[in-house]
Protein backbone atom coordinates (compact mmCIF):
# COMPACT_ATOMS: atom_id res chain seq x y z
CA UNK A 1 0.00 0.00 0.00
CA UNK A 2 1.35 3.40 -1.02
CA UNK A 3 1.89 6.04 1.66
CA UNK A 4 1.47 9.63 0.44
CA UNK A 5 3.77 12.49 1.36
CA UNK A 6 1.67 14.87 3.45
CA UNK A 7 1.67 18.45 2.19
CA UNK A 8 0.11 21.07 4.44
CA UNK A 9 -1.06 24.08 2.48
CA UNK A 10 -1.16 27.21 4.66
CA UNK A 11 -3.96 29.77 4.42
CA UNK A 12 -1.59 32.74 4.26
CA UNK A 13 -1.63 34.51 0.90
CA UNK A 14 0.63 37.12 -0.63
CA UNK A 15 -1.55 39.13 -2.99
CA UNK A 16 -0.66 41.96 -5.38
CA UNK A 17 -1.44 45.38 -3.96
CA UNK A 18 -2.22 48.09 -6.52
CA UNK A 19 -1.67 50.82 -3.91
CA UNK A 20 2.08 50.15 -3.73
CA UNK A 21 3.42 52.73 -6.19
CA UNK A 22 6.90 53.80 -7.17
CA UNK A 23 7.84 57.19 -8.68
CA UNK A 24 9.62 56.72 -12.03
CA UNK A 25 11.21 59.03 -14.55
CA UNK A 26 8.75 59.86 -17.35
CA UNK A 27 10.54 60.80 -20.57
CA UNK A 28 8.81 61.93 -23.76
CA UNK A 29 11.81 62.37 -26.03
CA UNK A 30 13.78 65.57 -26.52
CA UNK A 31 11.33 67.39 -28.81
CA UNK A 32 8.20 66.85 -26.70
CA UNK A 33 10.14 67.50 -23.49
CA UNK A 34 11.21 70.90 -24.80
CA UNK A 35 7.58 71.71 -25.69
CA UNK A 36 6.38 70.79 -22.20
CA UNK A 37 9.09 72.90 -20.53
CA UNK A 38 8.16 75.87 -22.74
CA UNK A 39 4.51 75.53 -21.68
CA UNK A 40 5.49 75.46 -18.01
CA UNK A 41 7.67 78.54 -18.41
CA UNK A 42 4.81 80.37 -20.15
CA UNK A 43 2.94 80.42 -16.82
CA UNK A 44 3.52 83.38 -14.55
CA UNK A 45 5.15 82.89 -11.15
CA UNK A 46 1.84 82.79 -9.28
CA UNK A 47 0.43 80.15 -11.61
CA UNK A 48 3.53 77.99 -11.30
CA UNK A 49 3.33 78.12 -7.50
CA UNK A 50 -0.36 77.20 -7.62
CA UNK A 51 0.20 74.18 -9.87
CA UNK A 52 3.10 72.99 -7.75
CA UNK A 53 1.05 73.33 -4.58
CA UNK A 54 -1.60 71.07 -6.09
CA UNK A 55 1.07 68.48 -6.90
CA UNK A 56 2.42 68.53 -3.33
CA UNK A 57 -1.05 68.15 -1.80
CA UNK A 58 -1.73 65.10 -3.97
CA UNK A 59 1.57 63.24 -3.74
CA UNK A 60 3.63 64.04 -0.62
CA UNK A 61 1.85 61.36 1.44
CA UNK A 62 2.40 58.71 -1.23
CA UNK A 63 6.21 58.95 -1.35
CA UNK A 64 8.99 59.26 1.21
CA UNK A 65 10.70 62.24 -0.45
CA UNK A 66 8.81 63.37 -3.53
CA UNK A 67 10.77 66.64 -3.62
CA UNK A 68 14.06 64.74 -3.97
CA UNK A 69 12.53 62.73 -6.83
CA UNK A 70 11.45 65.94 -8.59
CA UNK A 71 14.96 67.37 -8.18
CA UNK A 72 16.51 64.25 -9.67
CA UNK A 73 14.12 64.18 -12.63
CA UNK A 74 14.62 67.87 -13.32
CA UNK A 75 18.36 67.22 -13.51
CA UNK A 76 17.71 64.53 -16.13
CA UNK A 77 16.02 67.02 -18.50
CA UNK A 78 17.76 70.28 -17.53
CA UNK A 79 20.31 70.00 -20.35
CA UNK A 80 17.47 70.65 -22.80
CA UNK A 81 16.99 74.17 -21.45
CA UNK A 82 19.90 75.22 -23.65
CA UNK A 83 17.85 74.33 -26.72
CA UNK A 84 14.94 76.65 -25.79
CA UNK A 85 17.17 78.64 -25.02
CA UNK A 86 16.74 79.41 -21.32
CA UNK A 87 19.26 79.77 -18.52
CA UNK A 88 18.91 77.28 -15.68
CA UNK A 89 20.17 79.93 -13.26
CA UNK A 90 17.00 81.98 -13.84
CA UNK A 91 14.79 79.23 -12.44
CA UNK A 92 13.66 79.28 -8.82
CA UNK A 93 13.79 76.12 -6.74
CA UNK A 94 10.02 75.73 -7.08
CA UNK A 95 10.29 76.10 -10.87
CA UNK A 96 12.82 73.29 -11.01
CA UNK A 97 10.64 71.06 -8.84
CA UNK A 98 7.56 71.79 -10.96
CA UNK A 99 9.42 70.90 -14.16
CA UNK A 100 10.66 67.71 -12.46
CA UNK A 101 7.08 66.77 -11.54
CA UNK A 102 6.03 66.81 -15.20
CA UNK A 103 8.67 64.17 -15.92
CA UNK A 104 7.68 61.91 -13.04
CA UNK A 105 5.07 59.17 -13.09
CA UNK A 106 3.73 56.64 -10.62
CA UNK A 107 4.12 52.96 -11.39
CA UNK A 108 2.13 50.36 -9.48
CA UNK A 109 4.84 47.73 -9.19
CA UNK A 110 2.68 44.74 -8.26
CA UNK A 111 -0.75 45.67 -9.64
CA UNK A 112 -0.71 42.72 -12.07
CA UNK A 113 0.93 39.93 -10.04
CA UNK A 114 3.06 38.96 -7.05
CA UNK A 115 4.49 35.55 -7.77
CA UNK A 116 7.45 33.15 -8.08
CA UNK A 117 8.68 33.56 -4.48
CA UNK A 118 11.87 32.43 -2.80
CA UNK A 119 12.67 32.34 0.92
CA UNK A 120 15.91 32.68 2.90
CA UNK A 121 17.01 33.18 6.48
CA UNK A 122 17.23 36.83 7.51
CA UNK A 123 20.77 38.03 8.35
CA UNK A 124 19.48 39.06 11.80
CA UNK A 125 18.46 36.08 13.95
CA UNK A 126 18.62 37.87 17.32
CA UNK A 127 15.85 38.26 19.93
CA UNK A 128 13.87 35.21 18.87
CA UNK A 129 12.22 32.50 20.95
CA UNK A 130 13.24 28.85 20.64
CA UNK A 131 11.89 27.33 17.44
CA UNK A 132 11.53 30.68 15.66
CA UNK A 133 13.36 31.92 12.59
CA UNK A 134 13.38 35.34 10.98
CA UNK A 135 12.99 35.13 7.21
CA UNK A 136 13.00 37.20 4.02
CA UNK A 137 10.69 36.39 1.12
CA UNK A 138 11.40 37.71 -2.36
CA UNK A 139 8.79 37.97 -5.10
CA UNK A 140 8.59 38.78 -8.76
CA UNK A 141 6.24 41.76 -8.91
CA UNK A 142 4.68 42.90 -12.19
CA UNK A 143 2.74 46.02 -13.07
CA UNK A 144 1.71 47.94 -16.19
CA UNK A 145 3.24 46.47 -19.33
CA UNK A 146 4.13 43.35 -17.33
CA UNK A 147 7.50 44.82 -16.34
CA UNK A 148 8.96 42.73 -13.52
CA UNK A 149 10.92 43.83 -10.45
CA UNK A 150 12.07 42.24 -7.19
CA UNK A 151 10.23 43.07 -3.97
CA UNK A 152 10.58 41.71 -0.44
CA UNK A 153 8.62 40.83 2.66
CA UNK A 154 10.15 40.04 6.05
CA UNK A 155 8.63 38.01 8.85
CA UNK A 156 9.08 35.27 11.42
CA UNK A 157 8.44 31.54 11.26
CA UNK A 158 7.07 30.31 14.57
CA UNK A 159 7.44 26.91 16.22
CA UNK A 160 4.38 25.65 14.30
CA UNK A 161 5.80 26.80 10.95
CA UNK A 162 3.37 29.69 10.60
CA UNK A 163 4.73 32.82 8.94
CA UNK A 164 4.02 36.11 10.70
CA UNK A 165 4.69 38.90 8.19
CA UNK A 166 6.12 42.18 9.43
CA UNK A 167 4.35 45.45 8.69
CA UNK A 168 4.44 46.08 4.95
CA UNK A 169 5.53 49.66 4.26
CA UNK A 170 3.79 51.71 1.59
CA UNK A 171 6.46 54.35 0.83
CA UNK A 172 8.37 52.44 -1.83
CA UNK A 173 11.92 53.41 -2.70
CA UNK A 174 14.36 52.75 -5.48
CA UNK A 175 18.05 52.91 -4.53
CA UNK A 176 19.30 56.29 -3.32
CA UNK A 177 22.59 55.66 -5.08
CA UNK A 178 23.47 53.75 -8.24
CA UNK A 179 27.12 53.37 -9.13
CA UNK A 180 28.05 52.19 -12.61
CA UNK A 181 31.16 50.14 -13.09
CA UNK A 182 34.37 51.60 -14.55
CA UNK A 183 35.81 49.22 -17.11
CA UNK A 184 39.40 48.26 -17.82
CA UNK A 185 40.21 47.62 -21.46
CA UNK A 186 42.17 44.39 -20.90
CA UNK A 187 39.54 42.66 -18.78
CA UNK A 188 36.67 43.96 -20.92
CA UNK A 189 38.22 42.57 -24.11
CA UNK A 190 38.88 39.26 -22.37
CA UNK A 191 35.21 38.93 -21.46
CA UNK A 192 34.18 40.00 -24.95
CA UNK A 193 36.33 37.20 -26.35
CA UNK A 194 34.52 34.74 -24.13
CA UNK A 195 31.23 35.88 -25.66
CA UNK A 196 32.44 36.36 -29.23
CA UNK A 197 35.76 34.68 -29.99
CA UNK A 198 35.75 35.12 -33.79
CA UNK A 199 37.73 38.09 -35.16
CA UNK A 200 35.58 40.65 -36.97
CA UNK A 201 36.02 44.09 -38.49
CA UNK A 202 33.88 45.82 -35.85
CA UNK A 203 35.75 44.02 -33.10
CA UNK A 204 39.04 45.51 -34.30
CA UNK A 205 37.50 48.97 -34.71
CA UNK A 206 36.05 48.96 -31.18
CA UNK A 207 39.30 47.67 -29.67
CA UNK A 208 41.18 50.54 -31.33
CA UNK A 209 38.82 53.13 -29.84
CA UNK A 210 38.87 51.84 -26.25
CA UNK A 211 41.01 53.75 -23.77
CA UNK A 212 42.77 51.98 -20.89
CA UNK A 213 39.75 52.68 -18.68
CA UNK A 214 36.30 53.89 -19.69
CA UNK A 215 32.77 54.40 -18.41
CA UNK A 216 29.51 52.99 -19.72
CA UNK A 217 28.63 56.33 -21.37
CA UNK A 218 32.01 56.43 -23.10
CA UNK A 219 31.55 52.90 -24.40
CA UNK A 220 28.11 53.83 -25.76
CA UNK A 221 29.76 56.62 -27.75
CA UNK A 222 32.47 54.29 -29.07
CA UNK A 223 29.86 51.72 -30.13
CA UNK A 224 27.78 54.36 -31.92
CA UNK A 225 30.86 55.55 -33.80
CA UNK A 226 31.78 52.00 -34.86
CA UNK A 227 28.19 51.29 -35.90
CA UNK A 228 28.06 54.36 -38.14
CA UNK A 229 31.37 53.37 -39.73
CA UNK A 230 30.50 49.71 -40.38
CA UNK A 231 28.24 47.60 -42.55
CA UNK A 232 24.94 46.79 -40.87
CA UNK A 233 24.83 43.01 -41.00
CA UNK A 234 23.82 40.39 -38.46
CA UNK A 235 27.37 39.60 -37.34
CA UNK A 236 28.26 43.25 -36.68
CA UNK A 237 24.96 44.06 -34.99
CA UNK A 238 25.28 40.97 -32.75
CA UNK A 239 28.82 41.83 -31.66
CA UNK A 240 28.02 45.46 -30.83
CA UNK A 241 24.89 44.41 -28.96
CA UNK A 242 26.94 41.97 -26.88
CA UNK A 243 29.47 44.70 -26.05
CA UNK A 244 26.62 46.98 -25.02
CA UNK A 245 25.07 44.27 -22.83
CA UNK A 246 28.39 43.52 -21.16
CA UNK A 247 28.85 47.12 -20.03
CA UNK A 248 25.27 47.93 -19.04
CA UNK A 249 25.05 44.92 -16.79
CA UNK A 250 27.58 45.91 -14.09
CA UNK A 251 26.32 48.22 -11.37
CA UNK A 252 25.89 48.67 -7.63
CA UNK A 253 22.93 50.11 -5.75
CA UNK A 254 22.37 51.26 -2.19
CA UNK A 255 19.08 51.79 -0.36
CA UNK A 256 18.47 54.29 2.42
CA UNK A 257 18.85 53.04 6.00
CA UNK A 258 15.40 54.46 6.86
CA UNK A 259 13.58 52.03 4.55
CA UNK A 260 12.04 48.77 5.66
CA UNK A 261 12.89 45.80 3.46
CA UNK A 262 9.32 45.70 2.14
CA UNK A 263 9.84 49.24 0.79
CA UNK A 264 12.99 48.44 -1.20
CA UNK A 265 12.30 47.73 -4.85
CA UNK A 266 14.93 46.37 -7.24
CA UNK A 267 13.53 47.83 -10.44
CA UNK A 268 15.14 47.43 -13.89
CA UNK A 269 18.09 49.83 -14.16
CA UNK A 270 20.28 48.51 -16.98
CA UNK A 271 19.34 48.39 -20.66
CA UNK A 272 19.63 44.60 -20.62
CA UNK A 273 16.73 44.36 -18.13
CA UNK A 274 14.50 47.26 -19.19
CA UNK A 275 11.55 44.91 -19.79
CA UNK A 276 11.95 43.02 -16.56
CA UNK A 277 13.86 41.28 -13.80
CA UNK A 278 12.48 37.75 -13.66
CA UNK A 279 12.44 34.88 -11.16
CA UNK A 280 15.15 35.71 -8.65
CA UNK A 281 16.41 32.60 -6.85
CA UNK A 282 17.99 33.72 -3.57
CA UNK A 283 20.40 31.58 -1.60
CA UNK A 284 22.42 32.04 1.59
CA UNK A 285 25.91 31.04 0.49
CA UNK A 286 28.50 29.94 3.07
CA UNK A 287 32.17 30.32 2.20
CA UNK A 288 35.06 28.18 3.47
CA UNK A 289 35.22 30.27 6.68
CA UNK A 290 31.52 29.78 7.35
CA UNK A 291 30.70 33.41 6.59
CA UNK A 292 27.47 34.17 4.75
CA UNK A 293 26.76 36.18 1.64
CA UNK A 294 23.44 36.24 -0.19
CA UNK A 295 23.28 35.62 -3.92
CA UNK A 296 20.36 35.69 -6.30
CA UNK A 297 20.39 34.51 -9.88
CA UNK A 298 17.79 36.14 -12.09
CA UNK A 299 16.88 36.60 -15.73
CA UNK A 300 17.22 40.05 -17.30
CA UNK A 301 14.93 40.72 -20.25
CA UNK A 302 15.23 43.66 -22.66
CA UNK A 303 12.18 42.84 -24.77
CA UNK A 304 14.12 40.71 -27.24
CA UNK A 305 16.80 38.70 -25.45
CA UNK A 306 17.52 37.29 -22.01
CA UNK A 307 20.69 37.54 -19.96
CA UNK A 308 21.25 35.74 -16.63
CA UNK A 309 22.59 37.95 -13.85
CA UNK A 310 23.99 37.56 -10.36
CA UNK A 311 22.85 39.78 -7.50
CA UNK A 312 25.07 39.93 -4.39
CA UNK A 313 24.37 41.39 -0.94
CA UNK A 314 25.30 40.92 2.69
CA UNK A 315 22.73 43.19 4.32
CA UNK A 316 19.93 43.80 1.76
CA UNK A 317 20.80 47.50 1.71
CA UNK A 318 23.73 47.36 -0.70
CA UNK A 319 23.60 45.19 -3.82
CA UNK A 320 26.04 44.43 -6.63
CA UNK A 321 24.89 43.20 -10.04
CA UNK A 322 26.99 41.33 -12.60
CA UNK A 323 26.11 39.33 -15.72
CA UNK A 324 26.66 35.57 -15.80
CA UNK A 325 28.67 34.39 -18.78
CA UNK A 326 29.01 31.01 -20.37
CA UNK A 327 26.96 28.05 -21.52
CA UNK A 328 24.44 28.41 -18.70
CA UNK A 329 23.21 31.70 -20.22
CA UNK A 330 19.55 30.70 -20.12
CA UNK A 331 16.67 30.91 -17.67
CA UNK A 332 16.50 29.16 -14.32
CA UNK A 333 20.06 29.16 -12.96
CA UNK A 334 20.25 28.22 -9.25
CA UNK A 335 23.47 28.36 -7.23
CA UNK A 336 24.41 25.71 -4.67
CA UNK A 337 24.70 27.14 -1.12
CA UNK A 338 28.39 26.22 -0.83
CA UNK A 339 31.28 25.11 -3.00
CA UNK A 340 31.46 21.47 -4.07
CA UNK A 341 34.98 20.01 -4.01
CA UNK A 342 36.37 23.53 -3.98
CA UNK A 343 34.30 24.80 -6.91
CA UNK A 344 31.07 26.72 -7.42
CA UNK A 345 28.16 24.62 -8.67
CA UNK A 346 25.02 25.76 -10.46
CA UNK A 347 21.82 24.07 -11.58
CA UNK A 348 20.71 25.28 -15.00
CA UNK A 349 18.49 24.41 -17.94
CA UNK A 350 20.39 25.33 -21.07
CA UNK A 351 18.01 23.71 -23.58
CA UNK A 352 14.64 24.56 -22.01
CA UNK A 353 13.82 20.90 -21.45
CA UNK A 354 16.33 19.12 -19.21
CA UNK A 355 18.14 19.84 -15.94
CA UNK A 356 21.90 20.42 -16.02
CA UNK A 357 24.68 21.16 -13.55
CA UNK A 358 27.73 23.31 -14.20
CA UNK A 359 30.95 23.86 -12.23
CA UNK A 360 33.25 26.87 -12.20
CA UNK A 361 36.13 28.48 -10.33
CA UNK A 362 34.59 31.90 -11.01
CA UNK A 363 31.10 32.62 -9.76
CA UNK A 364 29.99 34.61 -12.80
CA UNK A 365 32.01 32.96 -15.60
CA UNK A 366 30.93 29.41 -16.51
CA UNK A 367 32.99 28.19 -19.46
CA UNK A 368 32.95 24.41 -18.94
CA UNK A 369 30.37 22.23 -20.62
CA UNK A 370 27.35 21.67 -18.38
CA UNK A 371 26.42 18.09 -17.46
CA UNK A 372 22.88 16.86 -18.06
CA UNK A 373 21.63 15.32 -14.81
CA UNK A 374 17.89 14.99 -15.40
CA UNK A 375 15.57 14.63 -18.35
CA UNK A 376 11.80 14.06 -18.48
CA UNK A 377 11.14 10.50 -17.32
CA UNK A 378 7.62 10.33 -15.85
CA UNK A 379 4.34 11.48 -17.45
CA UNK A 380 4.03 14.58 -15.26
CA UNK A 381 7.32 15.92 -16.67
CA UNK A 382 7.24 14.78 -20.31
CA UNK A 383 7.28 18.37 -21.67
CA UNK A 384 10.09 19.77 -19.50
CA UNK A 385 11.76 19.71 -16.11
CA UNK A 386 13.57 22.52 -14.29
CA UNK A 387 14.65 23.57 -10.82
CA UNK A 388 12.61 25.49 -8.25
CA UNK A 389 15.51 27.18 -6.54
CA UNK A 390 18.86 26.37 -4.98
CA UNK A 391 19.53 22.84 -3.65
CA UNK A 392 19.12 22.15 0.07
CA UNK A 393 21.77 20.07 1.82
CA UNK A 394 20.42 17.07 3.78
CA UNK A 395 21.95 13.98 5.34
CA UNK A 396 20.83 11.89 2.35
CA UNK A 397 21.92 14.23 -0.43
CA UNK A 398 21.13 17.51 -2.13
CA UNK A 399 17.37 18.01 -2.18
CA UNK A 400 16.22 19.80 -5.31
CA UNK A 401 12.66 20.85 -5.87
CA UNK A 402 11.65 20.78 -9.52
CA UNK A 403 8.93 22.24 -11.66
CA UNK A 404 7.66 19.91 -14.34
CA UNK A 405 5.27 20.33 -17.24
CA UNK A 406 2.90 17.61 -18.39
CA UNK A 407 -0.48 17.35 -20.15
CA UNK A 408 -2.40 20.61 -20.75
CA UNK A 409 0.81 22.55 -19.97
CA UNK A 410 0.15 21.95 -16.28
CA UNK A 411 3.06 23.05 -14.07
CA UNK A 412 3.52 20.81 -11.01
CA UNK A 413 6.21 20.46 -8.35
CA UNK A 414 8.46 17.44 -7.96
CA UNK A 415 11.49 16.54 -5.87
CA UNK A 416 14.82 14.74 -6.37
CA UNK A 417 18.04 13.95 -4.53
CA UNK A 418 21.57 14.41 -5.84
CA UNK A 419 24.73 12.89 -4.41
CA UNK A 420 26.37 15.16 -1.82
CA UNK A 421 29.92 14.84 -3.15
CA UNK A 422 29.03 14.36 -6.81
CA UNK A 423 25.79 16.28 -7.40
CA UNK A 424 25.87 15.50 -11.12
CA UNK A 425 24.65 12.04 -9.99
CA UNK A 426 20.92 11.70 -9.27
CA UNK A 427 20.16 9.17 -6.51
CA UNK A 428 16.39 9.45 -6.36
CA UNK A 429 13.31 11.13 -7.81
CA UNK A 430 9.60 11.11 -7.05
CA UNK A 431 7.66 9.09 -9.63
CA UNK A 432 4.59 11.31 -9.11
CA UNK A 433 4.25 15.04 -8.44
CA UNK A 434 4.79 16.33 -4.93
CA UNK A 435 2.16 19.01 -5.54
CA UNK A 436 -0.30 19.76 -8.34
CA UNK A 437 -2.53 22.84 -8.66
CA UNK A 438 -5.77 22.42 -6.71
CA UNK A 439 -9.08 23.99 -7.74
CA UNK A 440 -8.19 27.34 -6.21
CA UNK A 441 -4.59 27.45 -7.39
CA UNK A 442 -5.31 26.58 -11.01
CA UNK A 443 -7.23 29.81 -11.70
CA UNK A 444 -5.23 32.92 -12.52
CA UNK A 445 -3.31 34.91 -15.10
CA UNK A 446 -1.68 31.71 -16.43
CA UNK A 447 -3.95 28.76 -15.46
CA UNK A 448 -2.74 25.44 -14.06
CA UNK A 449 0.64 26.63 -12.81
CA UNK A 450 2.33 26.34 -9.42
CA UNK A 451 5.95 27.48 -9.25
CA UNK A 452 8.62 28.27 -6.68
CA UNK A 453 12.04 29.91 -6.72
CA UNK A 454 13.35 28.53 -3.42
CA UNK A 455 12.59 26.85 -0.09
CA UNK A 456 14.26 26.44 3.33
CA UNK A 457 14.16 23.98 6.23
CA UNK A 458 12.70 24.98 9.61
CA UNK A 459 11.91 22.73 12.58
CA UNK A 460 12.51 19.60 10.45
CA UNK A 461 9.99 20.77 7.86
CA UNK A 462 10.41 22.05 4.35
CA UNK A 463 8.98 25.57 4.08
CA UNK A 464 7.93 25.90 0.45
CA UNK A 465 6.57 29.22 -0.86
CA UNK A 466 5.00 28.98 -4.29
CA UNK A 467 3.06 31.01 -6.82
CA UNK A 468 -0.42 30.20 -8.02
CA UNK A 469 -1.06 30.62 -11.74
CA UNK A 470 1.32 33.59 -12.08
CA UNK A 471 -0.91 35.86 -9.98
CA UNK A 472 -0.46 35.50 -6.21
CA UNK A 473 1.54 33.36 -3.79
CA UNK A 474 1.20 31.21 -0.70
CA UNK A 475 3.25 28.48 0.99
CA UNK A 476 3.14 24.88 2.17
CA UNK A 477 5.02 22.79 4.72
CA UNK A 478 6.23 19.20 4.35
CA UNK A 479 7.92 16.99 6.92
CA UNK A 480 11.46 16.74 5.59
CA UNK A 481 12.18 13.17 6.65
CA UNK A 482 9.01 11.89 4.96
CA UNK A 483 9.90 13.65 1.73
CA UNK A 484 13.48 12.34 1.69
CA UNK A 485 12.38 8.76 2.33
CA UNK A 486 9.77 9.07 -0.40
CA UNK A 487 12.44 10.14 -2.88
CA UNK A 488 14.74 7.28 -1.87
CA UNK A 489 11.87 4.74 -1.91
CA UNK A 490 9.54 6.11 -4.62
CA UNK A 491 7.72 2.81 -5.22
CA UNK A 492 6.28 3.00 -1.68
CA UNK A 493 4.93 6.51 -2.12
CA UNK A 494 2.64 8.44 -4.41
Amino acid sequence: MHKPVQVERKDIYFKPDKKRVLARFFFLGDDRTIKVIKRILSLNESQRKEVFGQVLRSYTKRHRSIVHIFERNFDRVSHLLAKIPFSKEKLSHIDKLLIGSYFTMEYSIESAALFNPSIIEHPDQTELFKGEKRIILSFRATGEGHVSSIVFRSGTLDVNNNIHIDYVGSLLDKPIQVKNHRYHKESFLKKMNELHAEPTEVKSKLEAKLTDTFTYEELKRYIDEVRQDSEENLENVTFLQQAFWLASSHYEMTFSWDTSISERVIFPLADTEKRGIEDARFVQFKDEKGESVYYATYTAYDGFSILPKLLTTKDFYHFKVKPIYGEIANKGAALFPRKINGRYAMLCRIDGENNYIAYSNNINIWQETAIRIQEPEYPYEFVQIGNCGSPIETQYGWLILTHAVGPMREYVLGASLLDLDNPHVEIGRLHSPLMTPNDEEREGYVPNVIYSCGAIVHNDHLILPYAMSDYESTYATIKLEDLLLAILNPDRYI
